[in-house]
């Protein structure tokens, strides 16, 4: 620890003025919550880290929308057949560690809300493949602040480093590590959305600090007592004090005042910040909601959510949102978890969002049975579409009773 506060109190000498150096840091202080913790200051003078932005309401939120809905998706390990359609490969090891449990301790739903939030909050998620015989057996997250990515010099492959809570270091190639990242200016590393958006975030604190305090001095704007006559100091502060004890609160909110010998309560009159206090949060609300891409519905704010437009809502969401997601999950598992043999012969990772897209999924099958009566696909190219095998019969065209080819006169259906 005390290498630690030395090194902390190096680097801060390098920003700060001679007088006002210091050795030592705590993680209250933005600088030691900048390296230690991933936060940084923001122009309202709040430091948002991963960790405090999860104070934030709305932050909590969006957070909790993808790290739960990510968790309750089904994902299978598949094999594709030679006639187009697909089975479960459930004698594969990495379809146990999908569908049961990532490790002895850990259920498959919660590693994928462990690694969802991660990403949510840091930009990067990261688990340790452990492997028993050449095979794969297990998946450990790790989190994500103590895990470095740079270019191997020759192969410019990903190398990882882990700094465990010990400060020892060990070293990973990128086949030992199932990397989920986000958006990022980086080749090799995501960047956290809490840090890019850190002044949203802490403007919309700053608001909940304000409120609570309104609240606090019993909902009402701060006022002035008026006497008719002189006050001594003395005075002054026990009226102040006695004025405060009674009725200073959220629990006194709604007393009647009682004041003597002419003295009179005259309240301050609201502020502009104050008057339009809501629409400032309401407003924050919708900025924390563009930087996870999250609906507002999802956020309890029903405004402009009806009946008629709920289910597109829905369906943008799991458009715009979690498909984005859902394919880079995807994509990692397949490259870390399955080798180059596997991947040629016709095994992929795959998500099922069906759940959420039930409306979708009856207008789809209502599209299908029209496409079959005209003819344009036939069963098994349906099937074929949605992943299922075909079955004898299947390849045969139907046609409407009621048309025929134009060189041929329709049959009398009588």
């Amino acid at each position: 620890m005390a290498r630690t506060n030395t090194l902390l109190g190096s680097i801060k000498a390098l920003f700060t003025a001679p007088e006002s150096r210091a050795a030592t840091g705590t993680l209250a202080d933005p600088w030691t919550a900048l390296l230690l913790g991933g936060g940084g200051p923001t122009a309202s003078g709040i430091t948002v880290s991963p960790e405090t932005a999860l104070r934030c309401a709305p932050v909590l939120g969006a957070v909790k929308v993808l790290a739960e809905t990510v968790s309750q998706l089904p994902v299978h390990l598949y094999r594709r057949g030679t006639d187009g359609g697909r089975e479960r490969a459930d004698d594969h090891p990495v379809e146990a560690l999908l569908a049961d449990a990532a490790n002895p301790w850990t259920p498959a739903s919660e590693f994928r809300l462990v690694m969802q939030t991660q990403l949510a909050l840091h930009g990067n998620a990261y688990a340790w493949i452990g492997r028993t015989a050449g095979s794969i057996s297990e998946l450990i997250p790790l989190d994500a602040r103590r895990v470095t990515v740079a270019a191997d010099s020759t192969t410019m492959e990903p190398v990882y480093t882990v700094t465990d809570a010990q400060g020892g270091r060990r070293t990973y190639g990128r086949s030992e590590i199932l990397h989920i990242r986000s958006i990022g200016a980086g080749l090799y590393q995501g960047d956290s959305p809490v840090l890019l958006a850190r002044e949203a975030i802490a403007l919309s604190l700053v608001l909940e600090q304000h409120g609570a305090g309104l609240f606090g001095r019993g909902a009402r704007p701060a006022g002035v007592l008026k006497y008719p006559r002189a006050l001594t100091s003395d005075l002054m502060v026990r009226l102040r004090n006695s004025f405060e004890s009674m009725y200073r609160g959220g629990e006194n909110a709604g007393k009647t005042a009682v004041l003597e010998d002419g003295m009179e309560f005259v309240p301050l009159q609201l502020s502009s910040v104050d008057a339009q206090f809501l629409e400032m949060r309401k407003f924050q609300l919708q900025e924390i909601a563009r930087i996870w891409r999250v609906p507002l519905h999802l956020l309890a704010d029903l405004d402009r959510t009806t009946h008629s437009n709920a289910e597109e809502l829905g369906q943008q969401f799991l458009t715009f949102t979690l498909l984005p997601i859902l394919r880079a999950w995807q994509d990692a598992m397949r490259l870390t978890l399955l080798t180059p043999e596997e991947r040629r012969a016709g095994l992929y990772i795959e998500f099922l969002v069906d759940d959420l897209a039930r409306a979708d999924l009856a207008a789809r099958f209502t599209a299908y049975s029209q496409a079959i009566a005209a003819g344009v696909f036939n069963p098994n190219e349906i099937r074929a579409m949605e992943n299922r095998s075909p079955y004898d019969g299947g390849e045969v065209y139907t046609r409407p009773v009621n048309t025929a080819p134009v060189d041929e006169a329709p049959t009398d259906a009588g």
